[in-house]
């Protein structure tokens, strides 16, 4: 969606900042416009490297674009944080001297305003008539907070705090569009996936490893960026490309794997184990490639490969945290069934004995999963018979509803 961010002159535009991080983490492609008020609080290089657009504030900048008429044209959503006193009264008398006074003017889209100033003049009559007018239009102007003013004052006329503002601001997108908008739970959540399947080498061309393509982690990297989270993908043999605004780490081999994430998890808030470690790696690596042997007296002759466990990454990680309750563990079991029981009763009992907090378990085998784009998973709650049930959907889809069961997991923590 593209999204105006008007920020006035006030104090609180260094919020603005981090507002405009959640759009454009959303994947919004965001127009800054400030006053030149604005601008004396943050300058326009801040905002140019944040929304990767250039930022200007008069009317008779690129003037054959005609940017006073055009911005507001083709918003889908304009935003206005902080919105000064001054400002609310232009928008509420359709006065246009400067850019986004125009921009209002000129949109046809949803407005939402987020008022900051002094508990005086937000009490005044003058505001409160402009704040009725503009509502009456079906301008969205979202409540300021009372708290800690500018200087010694406190009372109402606080700027919202930006996750406040940007989920009014997606309440009034999803209104007009009908789509649903993608939530900024994680906001501020530094999240820790692994992706992929390990490769244990035998010799220089042949390895054991397993089906994982790493799509269901990659999914859940790009879903988890969307909803505000900084993220760090371990990926283990994954060929796909990478979701932008993710760290990504390669790694080869379950000890590779082990390593980055143990040394990685302290200082993550989730920690998510989609990769597909192998259990087990030959005892041995040959220096060169293993021969057939060309025994006449036994032409199926073939060379014994004997193999040892590979460490627990997840219980691992678990063990390390003890009694804390951070980060967030969540753990993947890819199952089959067996003649002890089935998928489900094989989740539960691996969910009791590796201690994670949550566990999504997926049926795998031959054209189930592994390298497909639709999946189904049941997310397991430590702690509890409730099972979540996702799909059949997109892996990014399921992504989603897996995010909103860690979102839950986050608040009640």
């Amino acid at each position: 969606m593209r999204i105006v961010l008007g920020v006035g002159g006030g104090i609180a535009a260094y919020k603005a900042a981090l507002l405009l991080r959640l759009f454009t983490e959303g994947g919004h492609q965001v127009t800054v416009v400030p006053t030149e008020a604005a601008l004396k609080f943050v300058g326009a290089p801040t905002w140019e490297a944040l929304s990767g657009h250039p930022v200007q504030t008069d009317v008779w900048s690129n003037i054959t674009d005609v940017p006073h008429v055009r911005i507001g044209q083709q918003a889908d959503l304009v935003v206005v944080a902080p919105t000064t006193a001054d400002l609310l009264a232009k928008a509420a008398h359709g006065l246009a001297g400067d850019l986004l006074t125009n921009v209002l003017l000129t949109a046809r889209c949803p407005v939402v305003l987020a008022p900051a100033m002094h508990t005086e003049m937000w009490d005044h009559p003058a505001t409160v008539a402009n704040v009725a007018t503009l509502r009456g239009r079906g301008v969205s102007v979202v409540e300021p907070e009372s708290g800690r003013l500018t200087g010694a004052d406190t009372g109402p006329g606080r700027l919202p705090d930006p996750e406040a503002i940007h989920a009014a601001a997606m309440a009034a997108l999803e209104a007009s569009t009908g789509v649903a908008q993608v939530p900024a739970d994680l906001a501020g959540r530094r999240v820790l996936i692994s992706t992929g399947g390990t490769r244990e080498p035998l010799d220089p061309v042949r390895y054991l490893g397993n089906r994982s393509s790493g799509k269901q982690g990659v999914a859940l990297a790009e879903t988890a960026v969307a909803r505000g989270a900084h993220v760090t993908l371990v990926a283990a043999n994954v060929d796909l490309p990478m979701p932008e605004g993710v760290d990504v780490v390669r790694v080869g081999t379950a000890r590779e794997l082990q390593q980055e994430i143990t040394s990685r998890t302290a200082e993550h808030d989730v920690v998510v184990m989609v990769a597909a470690v192998a259990d087990f790696r030959p005892a041995e690596y040959a220096d060169s490639k293993i021969k057939k042997t060309h025994d006449p007296g036994d032409p199926d002759a073939a060379p014994t490969i004997t193999l040892v466990r590979n460490p627990d990454i997840l219980a691992g990680i678990v063990a390390d945290r003890g009694a804390a309750t951070t980060p967030l563990i969540v753990g993947f079991a890819a199952e089959t069934g067996d003649a002890t029981g089935s998928v489900l009763d094989l989740a539960r009992a691996k969910l009791a004995r590796k201690g994670c907090d949550l566990l999504v378990v997926n049926e795998v085998g031959v054209d189930k999963t592994f390298g497909l784009d639709e999946t189904s998973v049941h997310v397991l709650t430590r702690g509890s018979e409730a099972v979540t049930d996702l799909g059949p959907a997109s892996k990014s889809e399921v992504s989603h509803g897996i995010w909103d069961v860690v979102a839950r997991s986050l608040t009640v923590d």
